[in-house]
């Protein structure tokens, strides 16, 4: 661990000095992120609430931007003004928190830093939930039945399918399918029978008795065939001539 010497402070505040310019002269050259006019000023409208939220969706995004771009700068500032106060009263280099010296290779890095690396702010992450978790349900929340084994009807998340077949912001490459080649299977469960459990249901059908079998040569017919698991010898003169 190295220590700051008397040298590498004097540049270490030439450095702070310079830091502290260009965020002022960044903010007096873009008007403080044009925070310093109004939004009604940006649309060119009399008035920012519109017939349509959205007409105005595009300023208040970037409004809400310059906003955080804006406070991230006077943070900024407000260290760098921390820092070289620190620098002048002597206390520079030690750490606020334990009163270690602060190495310089950390120095070098965060000038404007007043901690050691143990003692940095913000450097553990939050384990704490939004309360809201509390009272949410899980996807799909009471319509999902997957977990039933005696239920195998239409549930929310059979609803979800469908609307997710009309387009979303997936691709293959997000897809929770690990063989999905095209965006036809995209979906959750998207090889998932549809309206059938087995495949032979789905071309196997029969007469208001019940008795009278027919076969539709559609195209998971053509499927069960390929796949060996059918025989066109089996079916009677009838069901092949349907």
């Amino acid at each position: 661990m190295t220590m700051p010497t008397t040298a590498h402070i004097k540049l270490l505040q030439s450095r702070l000095l310079d830091e502290q310019r260009e965020i002022e002269h960044r903010l007096e050259s873009n008007d403080h992120y044009g925070l310093s006019h109004s939004l009604r000023d940006d649309t060119g409208e009399l008035t920012s609430i519109d017939n349509h939220p959205g007409d105005t969706a595009t300023e208040l995004y970037e409004r809400e931007k310059d906003v955080a771009l804006l406070e991230q700068e006077e943070l900024h500032l407000r260290r760098i003004d921390a820092a070289l106060n620190a620098i002048t009263s002597g206390t520079y280099g030690i750490c606020a928190t334990c009163n270690e010296p602060i190495p310089l290779e950390r120095l070098d890095a965060v000038p404007d830093t007043l901690q050691c690396i143990e003692h940095a702010p913000r450097q553990h992450l939050s384990l704490r939930r939004p309360v809201e978790e509390l009272v949410l349900d899980p996807p799909f929340g009471r319509t999902s039945m997957d977990e039933q084994d005696s239920y195998n009807g239409f549930d929310g998340e059979d609803a979800w399918q469908i609307v997710e077949q009309w387009g979303n912001a997936d691709s293959p490459a997000m897809s929770e399918n690990r063989d999905v080649t095209d965006y036809e299977h995209v979906g959750i469960d998207a090889l998932e029978n549809d309206g059938y459990v087995e495949p032979l249901e789905s071309f196997l059908a029969t007469d208001i008795t019940g008795r009278h079998v027919s076969v539709i040569r559609n195209r998971e017919y053509m499927h069960y065939l390929d796949t060996g698991e059918g025989d066109h010898g089996l079916e009677t003169d009838d069901a092949q001539n349907n």
